[in-house]
């Protein structure tokens, strides 16, 4: 690190837990971000100013007026812009060092296992259960540690996924992947606004545990978030034998 960077990330580095060792490690880490809405903004904003080297931010939509309420990555100005291109504005303004590429549609298939092979961390910010079962999928495979939040009305609930141990579950593992599961979306449900503040700071609090190696990780732990009545708590999993995607159940050719 330079003189600049020992200033700017002092408070990181006068925490024994993280130190220079530590702030290293997120100056050299690259984050995916999948999606750039109420979860994907406050956690990109966080791996941005805690110094995170490169951010990927993915997502294809645009940017529309009811966005406003919760995803403070974007503002007025942003309307009708990509989601991508706002949010890479708005990074770069927090640290202008962070390298942000940045990914103006659906990451799926070989793109999706390109992207998340190269990552340090992974942290889902979807809406939707076949992106998150994909890009579970794509962690397994490849072994990077995944951070997976969710929010809707007032409940949140938060995880972290690090196929790096062979003992540790996958997202399939707590949420079977299932042809008749109901989507259920913001813009149906509705979301309060700061909820997705809380879960998606928790996000980035967790991939910075996770790439410079301090804590404890949420790893077989389900954090629940109650925005209605002001109470967290955790609730405890473990791995599925059978999981198609992690167990016994995968395919030779998964396990390969």
């Amino acid at each position: 690190m330079n003189d600049d960077q020992l200033l700017r990330y002092s408070r990181h580095i006068l925490l024994p837990e993280i130190d220079v060792d530590g702030q290293s490690a997120l100056l050299a880490a690259r984050a995916l971000v999948v999606g750039a809405g109420g979860l994907g903004s406050p956690a990109a904003m966080y791996l941005a100013s805690a110094g995170v080297g490169e951010i990927v931010l993915c997502d294809g939509d645009t940017v529309d007026l009811t966005n406003l309420q919760r995803q403070i990555l974007h503002t007025e100005a942003s309307v009708g812009r990509p989601k991508v291109d706002s949010g890479r504005d708005t990074l770069l303004r927090l640290n202008g060092e962070t390298r942000i590429t940045t990914l103006a549609h659906r990451l799926q298939g070989d793109e999706l296992d390109e992207q998340v092979a190269q990552a340090s961390v992974v942290l889902d910010c979807s809406d939707n259960f076949a992106t998150r079962h994909a890009i579970n999928r794509a962690c397994v495979a490849h072994r990077t540690p995944l951070v997976s939040g969710a929010a809707i009305r007032f409940a949140g609930q938060l995880s972290v996924f690090d196929p790096r141990s062979p003992d540790n579950p996958c997202y399939h593992c707590l949420f079977p992947e299932a042809d008749d599961v109901e989507e259920v979306r913001c813009a149906v449900m509705g979301v309060f606004a700061p909820l997705t503040g809380i879960v998606g700071s928790m996000q980035a609090a967790e991939a910075l545990k996770v790439i410079a190696g301090f804590g404890s990780p949420l790893v077989g732990r389900l954090l629940l978030v109650d925005g209605l009545g002001g109470e967290m708590r955790t609730v405890r999993y473990g791995r599925d034998p059978s999981c198609p995607v992690c167990g016994e159940g995968r395919s030779a050719a998964q396990q390969e």
